[in-house]
């Protein structure tokens, strides 16, 4: 498996407004095209946090373990559809309450995502899909241990600062 690189995403500005629109390729080639992207943290009724693990054949951080959900917004479909549809496709999940948390501009070497951070509390069934590696539920304690040793992308750890999803 691999990505499909031909895929179109909208760019936006800072507001999430649409400007124009490329492919996947052109959003991950260094281009620093702004491109909307929704993450869900998944909590269960005891506090424990679900994490992703990324397979190996990612071509952004392989084999580290993520966010339960993080996808691109797709062209012509809005923020909330999408978190529904990456939402279903990676995790099967579909009877679920997001709340909005926060939307911020993340920068790395090769892109810029503004991404729209939601979490939800979910006690249901959680079937993986073949785009993942798995995934578990982690405690608090866990992933603050953790934190820092190259086991986590470093989006999830710079995310969990910036919205402060765990206390410290």
């Amino acid at each position: 498996m691999k990505d499909n690189n031909e895929e179109m995403f909208p760019v936006v500005d800072e507001n999430g407004n649409i400007v124009s629109a490329a492919t996947r390729g052109e959003c991950h080639n260094g281009s620093k095209l702004l491109h909307p992207v929704v993450h869900l943290h998944v909590f269960n009724s005891q506090g424990e946090l679900y994490l992703q693990k990324r397979p190996a054949w990612k071509d952004i951080q392989p084999n580290k373990w993520d966010t339960a959900v993080g996808g691109h917004v797709d062209l012509g479909e809005c923020i909330e559809e999408a978190l529904y549809r990456e939402v279903r496709e990676e995790l099967g999940m579909t009877d679920f309450t997001p709340e909005r948390i926060a939307q911020y501009v993340f920068e790395s070497e090769r892109e810029r995502e503004l991404v729209f951070v939601y979490k939800t509390v979910y006690d249901g069934d959680i079937v993986p899909s073949d785009e993942l590696d798995g995934g578990r539920f982690w405690t608090v304690a866990d992933i603050k241990a953790q934190l820092g040793k190259g086991v986590f992308t470093p989006n999830f750890e710079s995310e969990l600062e910036r919205v402060q999803l765990i206390n410290h």
